[in-house]
């Protein structure tokens, strides 16, 4: 059976964020279970990646920033100034809601990763936690992060990947299968929610085929780095 939220058509942006919009209220607590809480610590190290080249307090893009996580640790880290984008209004509002709480200073805009608002080299950092799967063009994402990147710019990008190791690769598909069935059925009575992992992840790039979209979309250099034995990855890009 199809997943409703997948497609490979010019429906897809509506379905990705009609499935975004419906679970936004409960997105963080859904990560902290399916994780056990290591999404935390990824999303450390992706804004940690992200600020080491930087001299000087940074200014930071997340893209597909969902409710304000990597925005939040790259303000902890010193940055200059902290730019979220994403395109599901939902989500943005839970964003927005937690920097009340936080006392943020971190700015929201709607846009779309494809076509975002922004003059060339705006940014000297850009991050991307498990939104470069969702978008409807992966090298036109990449494009479009490499023009708002200033020279010596770093993307990082954190993501599901895809376990090299035949044993590790099924295991992986077994798990994430299972899991996100109860998930979705527990949390929203519709398994499809996160089913959509890994059906979405049949056609991603993933960690190998991202570091070499990320050479041809002209970054200068280009490299990732697997956790779990490669099911959760991150993807860097210097210029």
């Amino acid at each position: 059976m199809t997943n409703k939220y997948i497609a490979y058509d010019e429906s897809r942006a509506s379905r990705v964020r009609a499935m975004f919009s419906r679970l936004a209220w409960r997105y963080d607590l859904v990560n902290d279970v399916m994780s056990l809480g290591m999404h935390r610590r990824w999303k450390r190290e992706a804004v940690r990646l992200a600020l080491e080249r930087t001299s000087g307090r940074a200014r930071v893009l997340d893209l597909c920033c969902g409710s304000g996580d990597l925005c939040f640790r790259a303000e902890e880290s010193g940055a200059a100034s902290v730019t979220g984008v994403d395109f599901t209004l939902p989500m943005l509002a839970v964003a927005r809601r937690r920097r009340i709480e936080r006392a943020s200073t971190t700015r929201y805009v709607q846009a779309d990763a494809l076509r975002l608002p922004f003059a060339d080299a705006a940014f000297d950092a850009v991050t991307v936690a498990y939104g470069l799967r969702n978008v409807a063009d992966t090298e036109a994402a990449l494009s479009e992060i490499k023009r708002v990147l200033a020279p010596g710019g770093r993307a990082v990008i954190l993501d599901f990947g895809k376990p090299e190791h035949p044993v590790a690769a099924a295991l992986d598909r077994g798990l994430l299968r299972t899991l996100m069935r109860a998930v979705g059925w527990i949390f929203h009575r519709d398994p499809d929610t996160y089913l959509y992992i890994p059906e979405s992840l049949k056609r991603y790039a993933a960690q190998r085929g991202v570091e070499r979209l990320m050479k041809q979309a002209g970054f200068t250099k280009a490299w990732h780095r697997d956790r779990l034995f490669g099911a959760m990855a991150f993807n860097v890009g210097d210029l």
